[in-house]
């Protein structure tokens, strides 16, 4: 099944086939220029790694590099081209590239475009022109063969790169140990940072460029003294395929700053949204804590005009919202019964039973929505909001849901526009938020991906700069596509909210109308977090490359964001992300040295799952003890990795142990924030908001 599954691409990748190229990823071609051995001219396996993710790929046959031929594209490759008296050529085209087609990838790659070029070992024999592509840039290919002596490696035509000292895009190399490079040139560059990966000192020459790495205005250029690495026979060796992921993305990164359509609504753009808009917010004003207008104060023809101007509003949206009909004929009666009733507190039960847009996932539908309600870290207070929402459901997330991850409840949604309310931190639309005089049935959760995906970027990409994090390629493509963090999010929440019902859970696994100790909500919503990171490297290793982008996600808003965002008091979410930075450091997977953030990437996924179990551990063991037993357990837990407040009634060496029975006393002795922030992220916290 995950093989079926296809994420939307982002970029494309246009792989020239019209100068005499030495590899194709066209198989047909592959096997007309080697028949014998058709992976020897094949790069079909590097184009396949590429469509499993964010790209589109193509390539230019019998037309020359215009700008017509390099629109649309974001990624542009250029692999080995050759006299046909040296290599089996993808055609019979001339290796040289004319002036204007150099003029125009210059352009190109000025305006955004990346580029990668491969060359061979003693290029000049080939007969192209590629340095004189390359001038601008600033790379030169040597003409001279490598060769490396180190007996270990048995044929000195086999050459290992290794991590150039000093260069200036660590980042490229995440997760790439060694490459391997078949009769590899070299490359000379005016700017010695910009090398990525050298020969090794057993080799001859030895410390020369393999690889280099450089920004050009707006875009970016790679070049490579190897094109064998990437072909059918060698991708799979040592770290080759790792590496030409990290390339690729990382010269696309433009493409991926660029990925954001706005959202565009016809419903917004209504005289009659706005009217509704605009009395809602009007009505707001009036209304005390709970809902109520206190007609003492107001004059109740006021509250009826504002009644009776969103009734007509509603009614005018509602051809709009067929999917809502009997909803929006509800909200009417609603608001009606509300002011004949006295504008007392609002029961708006009826609508909220027929308000179910968990049964209208459609990617783009949009629902209108007016109730009163809290909006959850905005306002404890209740107001009448109306909202227009719209929800993406991307074909991969519905059949995700429909075969593995079953979630009927949940809904993503974007906020389209929004009354005053919603002008706040709430990210959520849940039934419990709307004013009911009884117990709302739970029918459905509406998460707004939107704002917390946007909230994710900004302080990844902030993190990243004050801290020198040497992020991977595909992560920072992640934080800088609005479009691939909203879908990225699509799919967190969704596994997350399943995984607070699967488990061994000694309480409800959402707390609603539990009180507990704050650190109690914490490992919870640390606990399914911890979870679905572990789903998505399944689902990622399963064959559905996306996942990974949700790892991403849980562990910078976790370790980067969700510490110093809102205020000290019971912040649970805060707590979560310093326990799982406290255990990252502990176990050396973090290192803050340098006012550096470093990250052992090979090690994450081990650490969060060890924390995961550490976690796990805790619930098994808590079904059999009594609830202060439990909650004294989960401090401790807690306190291993994070350092609790010295004025702490619970640190194991100032705990008063005194009668069980009332649970109460004991959660009155915990402390608004029982765990402050440690120099780590007071650090931070001024860092980011400077």
């Amino acid at each position: 099944m995950l093989d079926a599954l296809r994420q939307r691409t982002v970029a494309k990748v246009l792989f020239d086939e019209h100068h005499g190229e030495a590899w194709s990823i066209r198989p047909d071609a592959a096997a007309r220029m080697r028949p014998s051995h058709p992976a020897a001219a094949s790069y079909a396996a590097a184009a396949a790694e590429l469509t499993a993710r964010d790209f589109e790929v193509a390539t230019t046959v019998g037309r020359p590099l215009d700008e017509v031929a390099l629109a649309g594209a974001g990624v542009l490759v250029i692999a080995h081209p050759s006299d046909p008296k040296w290599e089996r050529a993808v055609g019979e085209d001339s290796p040289r590239f004319s002036p204007s087609e150099i003029a125009a990838v210059h352009a190109f790659v000025a305006a955004g475009g990346g580029l990668i070029v491969l060359g061979e070992e003693e290029e000049d024999k080939y007969g192209g022109n590629l340095d004189e592509l390359l001038a601008p840039f600033g790379v030169r290919f040597e003409n001279t063969i490598v060769f490396d002596y180190d007996p270990d490696d048995g044929v000195p035509s086999w050459v290992v790169g290794e991590a150039a000292p000093k260069t200036a895009e660590p980042g490229i190399l995440n997760r790439v140990g060694e490459a391997g490079f078949y009769r590899a040139g070299a490359l000379a560059t005016d700017d010695r940072g910009a090398v990525v990966l050298t020969t090794r000192e057993t080799a001859d020459p030895p410390g020369a460029a393999l690889v280099a790495a450089t920004s050009y205005k707006q875009g970016r250029v790679v070049v490579v003294s190897d094109s064998d690495l990437f072909g059918d026979d060698y991708l799979p060796r040592r770290d080759n395929r790792q590496l030409w992921l990290n390339l690729v993305y990382w010269v696309a990164l433009a493409a991926f700053r660029s990925d954001s359509t706005a959202v565009v609504s016809e419903a917004a753009q209504d005289p009659a949204w706005r009217r509704l808009r605009d009395a809602t917010d009007a009505l707001r004003l009036l209304q005390e804590p709970k809902g109520e207008v206190d007609l003492d104060a107001h004059d109740v023809g006021e509250v009826r005009a504002l009644v009776v101007t969103m009734a007509e509003a509603i009614a005018d949206l509602a051809p709009r919202f067929s999917h809502e009909d009997e909803y929006l004929a509800q909200v009417v009666v609603d608001l009606q019964d509300w002011v004949e009733g006295g504008c007392g507190k609002p029961d708006f039960r009826a609508s909220l039973d027929r308000f179910r847009p968990e049964l209208h996932r459609e990617d783009g539908i949009e629902n209108l929505v007016v109730f009163p309600l809290y909006t959850p870290n905005g306002s404890p207070d209740t107001r009448f909001e109306a909202l227009i929402t719209r929800t993406p459901w991307p074909g991969f997330v519905e059949q995700i849901e429909r075969e593995l991850y079953d979630n009927a409840k949940f809904v993503p949604v974007q906020l389209v526009d929004n009354t005053a309310g919603y002008d706040s931190e709430c990210a959520v639309l849940f039934p419990e938020t709307v004013s009911v005089a009884e117990r709302p049935t739970n029918h459905f959760g509406a998460i707004f991906c939107d704002r917390e995906s946007s909230r994710f970027r900004r302080s990844t990409l902030r993190g990243v700069d004050v801290l020198k994090i040497d992020m991977p390629p595909e992560a920072m493509a992640l934080a800088s596509s609005a479009d691939l963090a909203l879908e990225t999010y699509i799919l967190w929440d969704m596994i997350h909210d399943r995984w607070h019902s699967h488990g061994d859970l000694p309480f409800d696994p959402f707390m609603i109308r539990q009180r507990l100790p704050y650190w109690m909500y914490s490992l919870e919503e640390l606990r399914v977090d911890l979870a679905t990171y572990g789903t998505a490297g399944e689902l990622a290793r399963g064959g559905f490359p996306f996942a990974r982008y949700v790892q991403y996600a849980i562990l910078f808003d976790r370790i980067l964001r969700f510490p110093i965002t809102g205020n000290r008091v019971r912040n649970y979410d805060g707590l979560g992300g310093q326990l799982l930075f406290g255990y990252l450091h502990d176990r050396g997977v973090v290192r803050w040295t340098d006012n550096r953030l470093l990250i052992d990437w090979e090690r994450v996924e081990g650490a969060v799952g060890e924390l995961r179990t550490l976690v796990e551990e805790l619930y098994r063991h808590g079904i059999e003890t009594s609830k202060v037993t439990y909650w004294i357990a989960a401090h401790d837990l807690v306190s291993r990795y994070v350092t609790p407040n010295l004025g702490s009634q619970w640190r194991e060496e100032k705990r008063v142990f005194s009668d069980e029975a009332e649970p109460r006393a004991w959660i009155d002795r915990v402390l608004d924030d029982e765990f402050p922030l440690n120099m780590f992220y007071e650090s931070l916290a001024k860092k980011v908001a400077s």
